[in-house]
This record gives structure tokens, sequence and C-alpha cells, in this order.
């Protein structure tokens, strides 16, 4: 594939607009015409139509577009280890997490880590777990953890790290609190949910689903873990949450847990990367051998 036309195309499809391309480039309209036909042409595929004033893309134009975008990341990726190693530069290590690996696990391993290795540079960054994966796969990160069940993808290689328990919570003084109840019920009480793209979302809709349930009425909605938690203490609402982030809220009387007849909820933490890397930094072997020692 000519790299020069893709280069082109990309750009073209970012702006929406030849014109806007051509600027940008500085490459007259006709030039970036012809690149974007010899790059149809190779591929035999139509990329590009027009849309008014504008471009818009086909099928597979979108596709390639998607797709490329991993591929200049990468290239950036590499040129700057590049840039690294010609500048002496120390190591570093990318994080990309999900905020209960990020809030629990990851401050405990990495506070090991720095005390061994002081010299390497590390950067966490939390999110849900589709900006996570996502960030993984655009080599923004180097590495990911996720709470979710495993799912088949020949871009990630997945390690299952351990499991863990996630309670029905709400404030100690609500009337479910510590009382055995059927779903249909729970559902009723208004929910605090996470943002879309969140697993513990996508959790509680698929035991609706599963249970030919509306989804929960949903009372607020967060982009964090520890908000959602503090609003229920403070008295409203239900929330699905990881019992190590609540546990101690719990054990002093701040929040009480709603059984739910027929379900128990368990989920896997898992390490992730890209299945294609074959070059895996030091660092990052390092890493990944001290969270399995803590793990086992």
């Amino acid at each position: 594939m000519n790299l020069h036309a893709l280069r082109v195309f990309m750009e073209v499809a970012k702006e929406n607009s030849l014109t806007k391309a051509s600027k940008k480039l500085l490459i007259s309209q006709p030039a970036i015409t012809m690149q974007i036909k010899k790059l149809e042409q190779e591929l035999g595929l139509k990329l590009v139509c027009t849309n008014g004033r504008g471009i818009k893309l086909s099928e597979a134009g979108q596709f390639l577009f998607d797709n490329a975008r991993y591929l200049f990341k990468l290239e950036e990726s590499i040129e700057n280890k590049l840039i690294d190693f010609r500048n002496q530069k120390k190591e570093s290590l990318r994080i990309a997490s999900t905020y209960l690996p990020a809030s629990y696990f990851l401050p405990k391993w990495l506070a090991e880590f720095k005390k061994i290795y002081s010299d390497i540079d590390i950067n966490l960054y939390s999110n849900n777990s589709q900006e996570t994966i996502k960030n993984l796969l655009s080599h923004n990160a180097d590495v990911a953890f996720v709470v979710k069940e495993k799912w088949v993808s020949p871009e990630l290689n997945m390690i299952h790290l351990c499991d863990v328990d996630f309670w029905f919570i709400v404030s100690s003084s609500n009337k479910y609190a510590g009382k055995i109840i059927e779903l249909s019920q729970l559902l009723k009480e208004p929910f605090l949910l996470r943002e879309k793209g969140s697993s513990t979302r996508e959790l509680l809709l698929s035991i609706c689903k599963k249970n030919d349930l509306l989804m929960p009425n949903i009372g607020i909605q967060f982009h964090g873990l520890t908000e959602s938690i503090q609003t229920v203490i403070a008295g409203y609402g239900v929330m699905l949450a990881p019992s190590l982030m609540v546990d101690k809220y719990l054990e002093r009387g701040e929040i009480g847990i709603i059984k739910v007849n027929g379900i128990d909820i368990k989920r896997p933490i898992y390490l992730c990367q890209r299945s294609n890397d074959n070059n895996v930094s030091i660092s990052m072997q390092k890493f990944i051998k001290l969270i399995q020692k803590n793990i086992n």
C-alpha cells in the first residue's frame, strides 16, 4: 500500500474536505485527488465520494480510516522510542486502566515497582473499559488493566489476574439494606449508573436483559467510581460496586448490601497487551513479573 497516498487520504478524511486538506498539506487539490484515485485503484475499492461541498467516506473508506490511525500511531510510537534511545532517555511505562485496578491494585504494585526501579518513568491513565482498550490498541499505552468478561479478539492478549465480587450497595438507612429481594423489586429504586463504555454499566444492563426486565431507573450518571460511592453513602440511590472498594464503608456502617435472589456476581480482572506486540520493553517485562508475583 502506498503510504504517502494513505497519509493524504487520512488528512482528507479527517478534514472532511479536499480544500482544507489541501491547505493543511500544502498540496494542490488536483494532486490530492490524484493520490486518492491511485490508492483506490491499488486497493480496487471506492474510498471517497463527494457530498455537497465536502466528502463522504464509503464503508471501505471508513474501515481504512479507522484502522490506518493505529498504523500511523504505531509509526509515531516507534519514532519517539528511537529518539529516546538516541538521547539516552530513561525507560518509561505507560499504563491504561479502568477505575478499580487503578484505585485498588495499581497503587500498591507501582509503589513496590518504583522502590526497585526508581529510574523508570511511569504514567497511569484511568478511564472506562472502552477507552482503556482503545488507548492500548492505538499505542497510547503499553499495557492495560480492565474489569471485564473475557472476549475473543485477535488484537489482544489477555492474562487473567483475579476475580472480584460485586455488590448492590445502598445507604445503611435504605429500607432494603441487609435484605434479600427480587431483581424486579430492586430495579424500581433509582440507580447510580456509570457512563457508556463502562463495563459495570454493561454488566448491569446484561443482567436486566437476561432476566427479561427493563433497564433500571437512572437517578444520576457518573464518570467515575469514587463519586458514585460517595453519593450512595450520602443517602441516594443503588449502585453495583466492587466489594474491594466498599468493604471499609460496610464495616463502618456507612452502606448496606442488598442481596438479590439468584444473582451472585464475580468479575475478572485482566492484564491486556497487544497481541502483535513482539518487542515488549524490558521495563514492561519487569512490571508484569512483579504483578504475577503479587497475585500468586
